[in-house]
């Protein structure tokens, strides 16, 4: 299913919630993203509209919907998108609306997020080429992209334990550097800690263990997608990832954002996937799809902002890193589910799947410090005098995705992001 513009996607539309109508706000009424939240005690789930959360129990509860457990696939429904849409806009039943306003709204500032789905496992890809092929040139440089990459999405299980909500520290974590190669490795914190710029996806319904789940059906069971940060080691990762690839350098915390925005949301902001160079194989029949090829990509901006400690306690704003697109994906997430589970793998309501680091051609447009800076090579400098190869202790990494195009309300997905802390 591919989702078409509707009513709900009209620019002119304005919310009676006036916070929905700033130019700046990621949750117009054209939005409406997901989210689990606590609010004194209670655990809900909602719908974001500008800086407020409506309580999906409480609204239904006005609306006359029979009593039933709200879950994240009913509130990413079309059917509780349209109704929050009639209902949140001007020109609405007046009585309906003060009702809404009196028990089912909640300031967004009152609330904490929890994460959106249990999430039982979680998959990271490498989807980038220009990510990809920058990361090769670093360790190989005659032979960047290794046979395999053209054909198959790339990817590893990471760790579903370590995710974590937006807006939690992250330790530093410690491992073995071997960064001089004369000598033994040492077990100390990482040197060259890093972030990685991607989006993640939900599967909202699964596949039985032995089938698969086809292209052309894939988005179906994907129930939205959200921000991801898969914090890197980049010392302990270069020693211990042959044979096997990324474990302890990846597993120590990934930080996701609290709202799923539906692929209904998107469909003004999707876009062709990714433009093949000519020379380069075509995808194998399992991953090729005439309306994935046509459709499959979703043009979204992402960015990457850094705070200092010293920026902190100067008050100065945050430094912009890098600005890519999920567009410039070699890979679309259609065809990463469906080579997740075409060996037969059972993906489960709730899984994570990211897309590996997003970067675009331009070094402007590097998703990682390991490419930002080519390895430590070249430091960035900051407009408060300092300088970074790496992330410092105290460092505060910012990830903002949003969606523009003419013609449509600009829609955004909130933040991720997350400060580090001193190691143990």
């Amino acid at each position: 299913m591919r989702f078409e513009t509707n009513e709900t996607h009209d620019a002119s539309l304005r919310s009676w919630v006036e916070t929905a109508n700033s130019a700046e706000t990621d949750f117009p009424i054209q939005n409406l993203p997901s989210c689990r939240f606590e609010h004194k005690g209670e655990v809900g789930i909602g719908v974001a509209v500008g800086d407020f959360i409506v309580d999906l129990k409480r609204y239904f509860e006005i609306v006359g919907v029979p009593s039933c457990d709200v879950t994240m696939e009913i509130a990413l429904s079309s059917d509780t998108r349209q109704s929050l849409s009639r209902d949140l806009r001007e020109g609405c039943d007046e009585a309906r609306k003060k009702e809404i306003a009196a028990k089912a709204l909640i300031p967004m500032s009152l609330c904490r997020f929890l994460a959106p789905f249990e999430i039982g496992d979680y998959t990271d890809f490498y989807c980038s080429i220009f990510h990809a092929t920058n990361v090769g040139s670093m360790f190989r440089p005659d032979n960047p992209l290794l046979p395999n990459y053209k054909y198959i999405p790339i990817g590893y299980h990471g760790r579903a334990s370590s995710i974590v909500m937006s807006g939690t520290p992250v330790v530093r974590p410690k491992g073995q550097n071997r960064s001089d190669v004369e000598n033994p490795p040492v077990f100390v914190p990482s040197r060259s800690l890093d972030y990685e710029m991607e989006v993640g996806f939900y599967v909202s319904k699964g596949n039985e263990l032995g089938a698969s789940i086809p292209l052309a059906d894939a988005e179906n069971h994907i129930a939205g997608l959200c921000l991801v940060n898969d914090w890197s080691a980049r010392d302990l990762q270069s020693w211990e990832y042959q044979p096997l690839g990324p474990f302890l350098a990846k597993n120590f915390a990934t930080t996701i954002s609290p709202f799923v925005v539906s692929l209904e949301a998107l469909a003004p902001f999707r876009t062709s996937a990714f433009a093949r160079p000519e020379g380069d194989p075509s995808p194998l029949p399992y991953l090729s799809d005439e309306a994935n090829e046509k459709a499959g990509g979703f043009d979204v901006s992402l960015d990457v902002l850094l705070v200092t400690e010293k920026m902190r306690k100067e008050k100065s704003e945050p430094y912009l890193l890098s600005r890519s697109n999920l567009k410039d994906l070699y890979w679309t997430i259609a065809q990463m589910l469906t080579h997740h589970s075409s060996n037969g793998c059972n993906m489960r309501n709730g899984d994570l799947i990211a897309t590996g680091t997003v970067s675009g051609r331009d070094k402007s447009e590097r998703g990682c410090l390991l490419e930002l800076t080519w390895r430590g090579t070249e430091p960035i400098e900051l407009p408060s005098g300092e300088t970074r190869r790496f992330l410092e202790d105290g460092d505060e990494i910012i990830m903002r995705g949003s969606c523009e195009r003419e013609g449509f309300r600009r829609i955004g997905f909130g933040e991720c992001r997350g400060v580090i802390l001193p190691a143990h």
